[in-house]
């Protein structure tokens, strides 16, 4: 299997078919999580502007790259899963951030007739 990255990596796809399962788990975690926490900085940056004025184009540009080199770095380690015959799935996939309505959010707590507050499943 052969890959061009459209962004410069910092391992080809061949690099990273060499690598332990649990090591490319643990890395395409760790770019989920780090994604994540780009989107809220984007998002409070993006509100920050509305207030301000028009977004810089410089780190508009740096925003849109560091996104996109990190979504393509964790499709990389998707593809290496694959190619040691584990299919990525949804697991993988990162989840859509959005505020949950009290229809969604799950009770914290709950009273029983005993009177004891906690979490019951």
């Amino acid at each position: 299997m052969d890959y061009t990255p459209r962004y410069q990596q910092p391992f080809t796809l061949a690099e990273a078919i060499g690598l332990d399962v649990s090591v490319i788990s643990e890395e395409i975690s760790r770019l989920q999580n780090s994604l994540k926490y780009l989107k809220e900085t984007q998002e409070l940056l993006r509100e920050s502007l509305l207030v301000f004025g028009d977004p810089d184009p410089e780190l508009t540009e740096a925003y849109e790259d560091n996104h996109g080199s990190q979504e393509e770095r964790i499709t990389i380690l998707k593809m290496a899963l694959t190619e040691k015959g584990i299919v990525a799935g949804s697991h993988y996939d990162v989840p859509a951030l959005q505020a949950a309505t009290p229809s969604q959010a799950p009770p914290s707590s709950e009273v029983r007739d005993n009177g004891e507050s906690g979490v019951y499943l």
